[in-house]
């Protein structure tokens, strides 16, 4: 490949752009050269998992510099590397490590393949399926295809480009490909255009070039693309599927005031990328059409005498319309179905792309249907005869269509319609074709429509899976406990109104004036709905109220002349006067809604997880490791973890059941144990799992007498003993580190750990030796992500700091609803917005809060009633340590 050896011409000229520097193409080269000696002078099949990172990139270039094949896959999906490795057997696989590192798997010194000269490239062009169908492309496919791209949109040397799309999809492939042909920059991302940190980095690095499928453009629409300051911007370009032309107009409008071009084109892998652009000063006056062929190719249109399923509501003459069909030096050498194809030289000349067109008076071509089944959702072509075979294998029988830009599934059921076996066939679809929920409509039927031949009735399969009006739904959640703050008689007896709200909050049919919240068994989230109920009765608290026994606390609020007032005067004073917030409950309550925001996205503000895993540590220290005689301390440890583990296991073993996206392992709550893969949803509830962990150990640990007895001797000196042990596994010096690092248990202990620390610090020498260990060992656990460990330093500056906050009563009300329902907010939402974050994404976010306020309303009366009567344990109205969902 051409400009994969000609790196080095380019010099001292910046390559890649990166988070953490820039990468000359002088380097490039260098590094590409060692790589590629180390694959060596025998041809071998390499499958690379792809990624927007340098590493991965220079296996690519290396490979195709040294004549070796490259089978470029999905980086993120392992069940595509799985299964392709099995159905070409490649020589070397390249893939990431569990540091996300890429790393070379020899599998053996030669190759076990006969390849033909001219392959260099294997694509797939059905999304993330693992089909064994692959495009073969040349050298000259790919050389020519970058050349032409460059030519056409005028790429110079002066040009930076982000990596907007993934390197295994052709269309983000050629981004990289003509970029280099120039020696031109790249800026390497894999930020979504949605976060503000993709935006900062694109500023930073001067910018010129956006490129992006029709769904990028919705992402665009919704930060507010059109009112940005992006001075260097010279291009847009938009391939992968159709832009609605009055979306194409309006962008080219966009662009002309602002200074950039709009190139909207047409391509398929087949083509190597791009087949067809459209002029940039004709893309406001003629948005419907593909435009002209690139140069070098050509497009000629063959007649149709079989029937068609069109794409658009446009019905043109039968004499205007033929099958678009294109040829070109980029033209595929053919299709490859095993490893067997890979010896075959060209047997396809030119490209039937399937797509019916017309040309227009003016020479522009005009996509106005497809003649065969396959849909492009994305910029992904989807075969859905492919996704009816993937729905059979795991025992679904379905009918597939594309519908515009939308998948649609009629898939059979037994019975009922079930609105979860819709949500299992939906996501199921999505994860493998990989395309997002959004993109396919699903309904389940008692009988799949037939045509009177018995064949499939695919337009009566669109008109069931379109939106149906929206029915009225269940009433909302009900509201967390703890909404009447004042019904206390106060007025009368402060005793007896203190005594009455423990004795409600915490369960309790034992409490007396001596009795205290410790002393009861008070822990970290009856905490927050104690804490806001007193303050909001006495005013400002003592901050060892939790120590006190409630004798002290009602002559506080005898002598302050304030529990006189009616009830209604005090709520009258409440809604307007200043109040203070304990940093732990305004961590708790932020970090939650950060976490829930972030993973929609609503906004992108990661970090909230692992503040409140020190939040965690801080409040074990504070309501585990009490006082309290040796034996029910552990005992109070132990019912902690109960009341964490059993409602989590609950909730998730109803996702095993009802989503599919899960296994056993995350409903007993050891996937962190077992490492179960690097799939995002199997790593939704680390979070809930690293507490149970991290309290099973430690209640063992202090279960033994003598290191019960250290603890309370040491109450600083332990916790920071265990900062130090735990930054073994932050630092992964064993090696244990699982694929999703910094999700691990052992590597995020050391947190846990410094909040316990923080606890437990009562000097300014302490609480500075903390923030320097907080500050010299949180850069790097998160990699390139400087955002993201500001926030978690920020956060836990303030635990060591700060015990409380300025706030308003209001403000304190909402905190401690969040902060108490925290463990169910995250135990739930993972199921709560995926159906509504593509087009509500702030609705989303308050359902996600709302039905988790509401099974923490349903899970304490569920505890209640099941607790014997009169028993002394109190029964939480949450649990004791959680306080945030992980992070994202």
């Amino acid at each position: 490949m051409a400009f994969a050896r000609q790196l080095a011409a380019h010099g001292d000229r910046v390559a890649f752009i990166t988070p953490s520097g820039e990468l000359s193409y002088r380097e490039l080269a260098r590094r590409v050269s060692a790589t590629a000696k180390r694959l060596g002078p025998v041809r071998r099949l390499v499958l690379l998992a792809g990624a927007n990172r340098v590493d991965a990139l220079v296996v690519h270039l290396a490979a195709l510099s040294a004549g070796h094949p490259v089978l470029l896959v999905p980086g993120d999906s392992d069940s595509t590397i799985d299964a392709l490795t099995e159905a070409y057997d490649p020589d070397v696989v390249a893939r990431q490590d569990e540091r996300g590192h890429v790393t070379l798997h020899e599998r053996r010194p030669g190759t076990a393949h006969t390849l033909h000269p001219d392959l260099a490239l294997l694509l797939s062009t059905s999304g993330s399926t693992g089909s064994p169908k692959l495009v073969r492309l040349s050298h000259d496919n790919v050389q020519s295809n970058a050349a032409s791209i460059a030519g056409y949109l005028g790429i110079t040397d002066t040009d930076r480009a982000a990596t907007t799309l993934p390197p295994h999809y052709c269309y983000g492939l050629s981004v990289i490909h003509s970029h280099l042909v120039r020696g031109a920059g790249l800026i390497l991302t894999d930020r979504s255009v949605a976060d503000a940190g993709f935006w900062e980095e694109f500023r930073a690095a001067r910018g010129t070039s956006l490129a992006g499928v029709p769904y990028t453009f919705d992402l665009l629409d919704r930060v507010g693309f059109a009112d940005m300051e992006l001075p260097h911007l010279r291009r847009v370009t938009q391939a992968g599927g159709r832009l609605a032309p009055e979306r194409v107009a309006r962008y080219a409008e966009q662009g002309r005031r602002a200074g950039w071009e709009l190139f909207v084109m047409y391509g398929q892998t087949e083509a190597t990328a791009r087949m067809a652009y459209l002029p940039p000063h004709l893309a406001a006056a003629r948005p419907e059409a593909v435009g002209v062929a690139i140069p070098g190719g050509s497009f000629r249109l063959a007649p149709v005498d079989t029937p068609t399923e069109p794409d658009t509501a446009q019905n043109p003459d039968a004499d205007d319309v033929g099958e678009l069909v294109y040829s070109g030096p980029n033209v595929m050498l053919g299709y490859a179905e095993g490893p067997a194809d890979l010896a075959l030289g060209r047997t396809v000349q030119e490209l039937h792309t399937g797509d019916l067109a017309r040309r227009a008076p003016d020479g522009l071509y005009e996509i106005v249907g497809r003649r065969s089944r396959f849909t492009k959702i994305c910029g992904l072509r989807i075969d859905p005869q492919r996704v009816e075979a993937l729905l059979e294998r795991h025992g679904i029988t379905a009918f597939c269509v594309g519908d515009g830009d939308a998948l649609a599934v009629a898939a059979l059921t037994d019975g009922v319609e079930s609105r979860s076996d819709e949500t299992r066939v939906r996501r199921l679809v999505a994860q493998e074709c990989g395309i997002p929920p959004r993109a396919v409509r699903v309904r389940v039927v008692p009988e799949l429509p037939r045509l009177a031949s018995g064949k499939p009735d695919h337009e009566a399969v669109r008109r069931l899976t379109r939106p149906r009006s929206p029915a009225a739904g269940p009433a909302g959640p009900a509201v967390a406990a703890g909404a009447d703050l004042d019904a206390a008689p106060w007025s009368t007896d402060p005793g007896a109104a203190l005594r009455s709200l423990y004795a409600d909050i915490l369960d309790r049919d034992d409490v007396t004036d001596d009795s205290s919240f410790v002393g009861l068994g008070g822990d970290s989230l009856c905490y927050v709905e104690m804490s806001l109920r007193l303050e909001e009765a006495l005013g400002t608290l003592p901050t060892d109220w939790p120590a006190r026994p409630i004798r002290e606390l009602a002559s506080l609020a005898t002598e302050s002349g304030d529990r006189a007032e009616d009830t209604g005067a005090r709520e009258t004073r409440s809604r307007g006067a200043r109040r203070s917030v304990e940093t732990g409950i305004a961590l708790r309550a932020i970090g939650i809604v950060l976490v829930v925001g972030s993973h929609i996205p609503v906004f992108t503000l990661q970090g909230g997880a692992h503040i409140l895993m020190g939040v965690a540590g801080y409040n074990f220290a504070r309501f585990h490791l009490t006082a309290a005689a040796h034996r029910d301390r552990v005992r109070h440890l132990w019912r902690g973890v109960a009341r964490i583990a059993l409602p989590s296991m609950v909730w998730i073993s109803c996702a095993v059941l009802l989503t599919g996206l899960y296994d056993p392992a995350n409903a007993l709550l050891v996937n962190s144990l077992l490492d179960q893969g690097t799939e995002r949803h199997e790593w939704h509830y680390w979070f809930v799992e690293a507490l149970v962990y991290f309290m099973v150990v430690l209640g063992a640990l202090l279960a033994v007498p003598l290191l019960d007895r250290l603890e309370r001797r040491h109450p600083f000196a332990v916790p920071l003993t265990l900062v130090a042990i735990g930054l073994v596994g932050r630092y992964d010096l064993l090696g244990l580190a699982p694929a999703r690092f910094h999700l691990g248990p052992a590597v995020v202990f050391w947190l846990f750990a410094l909040g316990w620390a923080a606890a437990r610090a009562t000097s300014a020498r302490q609480r500075l030796l903390l923030t320097a260990v907080l500050l010299l060992t949180t850069p790097g656990l998160f990699q390139d992500q400087p955002q993201r460990t500001l926030l978690v330093v920020a956060g836990l500056t303030l635990l060591i700091w700060v015990p409380t906050l300025p706030s308003l009563g209001p403000l304190n009300r909402v905190a401690g609803v969040l902060a108490s329902s925290s463990l169910y907010i995250y135990l739930t939402h993972f199921q709560v917005y995926p159906f509504l974050r593509d087009d509500f994404p702030v609705l989303a976010l308050l359902a996600s809060l709302a039905v988790g306020i509401g099974y923490a309303t349903v899970a304490t009366r569920v505890v209640r009633r099941i607790r014997p009567a009169g028993s002394r344990p109190p029964a939480s109205r949450t649990n004791p340590l959680s306080g945030t969902a992980p992070g994202c």
